[in-house]
């Protein structure tokens, strides 16, 4: 087994030192940063952004790491360039101004070349190291190399001399970005700059569907593993955004906390009656079912609990919104105007998918909110494929959860995948609890039932609950079994009557068997009542009696005292005068 730390000496000794863009997104894709020293090549089409995104990793080498920076720019002035990236906060000027940035426009004019049949890059290397020793600048762009290799007309040539410029570049120790136009059948025109290149990040501006997508791949990258997919990227106010399809890795932590869905009887079909907070759900089902009204009930609740929840909107304005739901008896406005219900209301192919991802990520960096529902994601599908709608919606799913918010997602089904309870974005494998409404239809009715398919870590209900949305929000009725299983709407109603008749009469029984216990206890308590006055007559009777014997018995001894003592006082004194003597 190798010793830890021979293997730690190792990876120390292979680690490539990187500096990081600053550009976000792309620090995570490249794992670090650009090569510490090197030059990196970004080379795309028109309009990809790739002035853009050098002079961005300049900026933000100033501002967050105080790096300074030139700029060498073959194409724009100083001025051009300056008002260019004005709108997106970058101020030029000012930069310069702190001796924090250099800018230097050479124009290469091929018309003057030709009439002295000289040119070369030591003119470019003194004016280029000068810039960098002014102000001891640790990044450098050059923008864009076609126009100043166009002087070249000998190709022997053009290849050394582009070989000579990336050398001096890393003799000189800055990390460079160069940009170029792409050619066709290779990454530049010259076809020999992403060789020399340590880095080449391709960018591309395509259409598909009338919709723009811009993508960015990291061709090759010496000496670093890195992202090798196709990563969407955007152009916004504050900049380019890269967001990757996927993170990086499942390290997000969890909680244990339970919050309420806002629908009561939905809470009691969760054994801990509730849902773990930063998890995601999925609320799927036809149209009709009530999706929305359960949604807003979950925004509602997360705003009682004091949190922030952005509402995501694509098929209901904010006003129709608010008024639809007064009629549930849900009021959201006053919510909107303390500032914890943000809603975002806008059709999906307002934006690619790519945009409304990075709104997304913009509006959770501004509002800093515990919840996030979209409503619905299936209509994301007018804006891009089902597989492109998967990816779209994998990253967002990890993003919530790195960031630790609540998510809850609604989506229609089709008729076709009615049956089958599955989503065409298939995200319903990625979120944590799956809840499905549906239509009960009965005869000449149509009803509409709630289940939960899924819920991970947590035991559930496996019925399928009835629920009425009502004026005072939703519903969930007890469930009724009958003869044949779960009865709904009529039925409900017929075997409710029913069990109430069965009920009233049992009661009726109960309350005669009632009365005529309490007739026949005052019947024997009257008997018990006579046999008691019979008793006391008796013991009346047996008692008088005992008295009269008890008074005779007196009466006679008393009698019988008084003739002894009578009979003592008639005796004579002398015995010789008794009569008996003779």
């Amino acid at each position: 087994m190798p010793d830890s730390n021979s293997t730690s000496a190792r990876v120390s000794l292979t680690t490539l030192p990187k500096v990081p863009t600053g550009i976000e997104g792309l620090d995570e894709i490249t794992e670090g940063g650009l090569p510490k020293g090197r030059p990196t090549l970004v080379c795309g089409s028109a309009g990809c952004g790739k002035t853009l995104m050098g002079i961005e990793f300049l900026v933000r080498g100033i501002e967050q790491h105080n790096e300074p920076g030139v700029l060498l720019a073959f194409e724009e002035t100083v001025e051009e360039l300056a008002a260019n990236v004005a709108s997106l906060g970058f101020d030029l000027p000012q930069l310069q101004q702190d001796k924090m940035l250099r800018i230097d426009h050479i124009h290469v004019d091929r018309s003057e070349i030709e009439e002295t049949g000289e040119y070369d890059l030591e003119g470019l290397f003194i004016r280029l190291g000068y810039a960098i020793d002014t102000i001891g600048a640790k990044r450098v762009v050059l923008d864009t190399i076609e126009s100043l290799f166009s002087g070249f007309p000998n190709e022997a040539v053009l290849r050394s001399e582009i070989r000579r410029l990336f050398r001096w570049l890393k003799d000189k120790g800055v990390t460079t970005i160069i940009t170029a136009e792409r050619g066709e059948g290779s990454l530049t025109r010259q076809g020999l700059e992403e060789y020399v290149s340590d880095c080449v990040i391709l960018l591309d501006n395509r259409v598909i569907d009338q919709i723009t997508t811009r993508r960015l791949r990291i061709v090759k990258y010496r000496g670093s593993t890195h992202g090798t997919n196709e990563y969407p990227y955007i152009i916004t106010a504050a900049g380019i955004s890269v967001v990757p399809v996927t993170s990086l890795r499942l390290e997000h932590t969890v909680s244990n906390d339970i919050i309420s869905t806002g629908v009561p009887g939905l809470d009691d079909m969760f054994t801990r009656r509730g849902l773990y907070r930063g998890t995601s759900t999925l609320i799927t089902g036809t149209a009709g079912t009530a999706k929305t009204t359960l949604a807003v009930s979950f925004a509602l609740e997360a705003c009682r609990r004091g949190e922030r929840c952005l509402f995501f909107a694509f098929e209901e304005s904010p006003a129709q919104l608010i008024r639809n739901m007064l009629t549930v008896g849900i009021d959201l406005e006053p919510y909107v105007k303390q500032g914890l219900l943000f809603i975002e209301a806008s059709r999906p192919t307002l934006n690619g998918l790519e945009q409304h991802l990075v709104t997304v990520h913009k509006l959770v960096k501004d509002k800093q909110p515990g919840t996030i529902v979209v409503d619905p994601i299936s209509n994301l599908i007018s804006v891009g494929s089902i597989s492109e709608v998967g990816a779209m919606l994998t990253r967002l799913i990890d993003y919530l959860k790195v960031q630790g918010i609540t998510a809850l997602f609604t989506a229609l089904i089709s008729g076709r995948n009615a049956t089958q309870e599955m989503t065409e974005e298939g995200v319903s494998s990625l979120v944590d609890t799956w809840i499905h409404v549906r239509d009960l239809e009965g005869v000449g009715e149509r009803n509409r039932g709630i289940s939960i398919l899924k819920a991970r870590g947590m035991a559930h209900s496996n019925q399928v609950r009835e629920f009425l949305v009502t004026s005072e929000g939703v519903q969930l009725l007890d469930v009724i079994i009958g003869p044949s299983g779960i009865v709904t709407g009529a039925s409900r109603l017929a075997q409710t009557i029913q069990e109430q008749a069965h009920a009233m009469a049992a009661q009726q029984e109960a309350e005669r068997r009632d009365r005529e216990l309490e007739r026949k206890r005052r019947v024997l308590e009257a008997s018990i009542s006579n046999l008691r006055t019979e008793f006391e007559s008796v013991e009346e009777e047996l008692r008088r009696v005992t008295e009269e014997d008890q008074h005779r018995q007196q009466a006679l001894t008393q009698s019988r005292q008084q003739i002894a003592r009578d009979f003592v006082s008639y005796q004579p004194q002398n015995p010789s005068d008794s009569p008996l003597n003779p």
